[in-house]
């Protein structure tokens, strides 16, 4: 079995669902081999749920692109080229590294081209920014993505993507004619400024109900780079332009 202990990542882009073919293709012309796309539902911030008491689905595409540190760059620059990413409310990518990687020997034998400048690819915005962003992964019983969704926003996020899944574990054991039941699930992402990661994951624990049972659970990730985060820029110069006033 061949596993990678290093040297890959992981570009996870979040786009209107129109727009996923662009950005697997632009991935592959710059070296990718391909890219899982999964669709869920996006929340921003004051967003309404609901019009004339029917639920307003923004639908989402997030799509997950495995990359050798060679050419992530590269790979990375033509994702944000391709939907125009660095503009305001076209979607955000950030990159998470990996610690190990199976089931991609097609990929051991890789050479990036070695007449890449390293000066080439997209400017790191989380250096330029100076702030530091986790992702809160929150996997939660169908129907209740909603109390984690505000909790988080309550507590200062931005926002978030729901993605719908299946899952079962040790307190979910339901049956139907002798045969297991698997659960629906629906999960939350969360893309947050790591000073304010701890009071989204408590609000999230206590909102969630996460502390009981058969609820769910959630973990945080390190985010290595983030683009597409123009309205938080936006808004951290303008907090400080009041501040400044004063």
């Amino acid at each position: 079995m061949a596993i990678l202990n290093q040297g890959q990542k992981v570009i996870v882009t979040i786009v209107k669902k129109d727009r996923a073919k662009r950005i697997v293709q632009a991935a592959k012309n710059a070296g990718a081999q391909g890219g899982t796309t999964l669709l869920g539902n996006g929340i921003k911030m004051n967003e309404k749920r609901r019009v004339l008491g029917i639920p307003v689905e923004r639908e989402r595409a997030i799509i997950l692109t495995l990359v050798p540190d060679e050419i992530y760059e590269n790979v990375l620059t033509a994702i944000t080229e391709s939907v125009n990413l660095n503009q305001p409310k076209q979607g955000i990518g950030f990159v998470i590294d990996t610690k190990n990687v199976a089931g991609v020997c097609h990929m051991l034998g890789f050479e990036a081209e070695k007449g890449a400048s390293e000066e080439e690819g997209v400017r790191d915005m989380s250096e330029n920014q100076k702030v530091l962003y986790d992702l809160i992964v929150t996997i939660v019983n169908k129907g209740d993505s909603d109390e984690v969704v505000e909790a988080s926003k309550s507590a200062g996020a931005e926002g978030g993507t729901i993605i719908n899944g299946r899952g079962t574990g040790i307190h979910e054991k339901a049956k139907l004619f002798n045969i297991l039941i698997e659960p629906e699930k629906e999960v939350v992402l969360t893309l947050i400024s790591r000073d304010k990661t701890q009071d989204v994951l408590e609000a999230i624990e206590v909102e969630g109900k996460l502390n009981q049972p058969g609820k769910g659970i959630a973990f945080v990730m390190e985010v290595e780079r983030t683009v597409g985060i123009n309205h938080i820029l936006n808004r951290m110069v303008n907090e400080e332009f009041r501040e400044v006033k004063r």
